[in-house]
């Protein structure tokens, strides 16, 4: 999956408001956050062949470190742990754990048998993608979801909260549909836009939450 992710990390707002988003947003995403360096530096292997599935031309070849269940579980598990140490509580600690986890179990319903239990072991997933109908109305019904919860989570501070938050929301819908698109035209350029697209990303949740506060 791809903008499920950050309807995850919209909804996981109402749990923790104090939560800056783009940390919700790190949480959730963490995994396509590590797989673009991985990929770069060759400890991880994506191909691009178009027709893999209906909806991606990825082929998936390896990724055991980024998106295994017992690695993600781990990495949640270290994430909230460090977070926490900053002061921010068991919840914001379990809700950055579990949202770290949640990318496995979204992609184990969008991909093909894929996704790695751990490294070197069996590889599952229920192949959503095979149709691209069913995947857009899977994914935009839990972004339309996330958005609500959001917004209903919190009100702008100013005309600044609410036309950010404006921006981000387009951004993103903007960048799921030009993510299935076209085949990218090399895996190098692929990584190099993955990373850029998540710094942007982050950065315009930043301008946008830091304009809105809790209900």
């Amino acid at each position: 999956m791809f903008i499920g992710h950050f309807a995850l990390g919209l909804a996981a707002k109402r749990a923790v408001p104090r939560l800056p988003l783009a940390m919700l947003f790190v949480a959730a995403q963490f995994a396509d956050l590590l797989w673009p360096v991985l990929v770069a530096v060759g400890i991880e292997e994506v191909r691009i062949d178009p027709g893999n599935t209906a909806f991606t031309p990825l082929n998936f070849v390896s990724y055991p470190y980024s998106h295994s269940l017992v690695l993600l579980v781990l990495w949640g598990v270290g994430l909230g742990a460090i977070y926490r140490r900053v002061g921010s509580g068991a919840r914001a600690w379990l809700v950055l754990a579990l949202l770290v986890v949640s990318h496995w179990v979204l992609d184990f319903v969008s991909h093909r048998p894929d996704m790695p239990l751990y490294p070197g072991g069996p590889k599952f997933g229920l192949g959503l993608w095979n149709s691209i109908t069913a995947t857009r109305l899977v994914e935009l019904t839990l972004y339309a979801f996330g958005c609500w919860i959001y917004v209903r989570s919190t009100r702008a501070r100013d005309g600044v909260g609410r036309w950010a938050w404006v921006v981000l929301s387009i951004l993103l819908l903007a960048a799921y549909f030009a993510a299935g698109s076209q085949p990218p035209p090399s895996v190098t350029a692929l990584w190099i836009v993955s990373m850029v697209g998540a710094v942007v990303t982050i950065a315009v949740s930043v301008w946008a939450d830091r304009h809105r506060a809790p209900r």
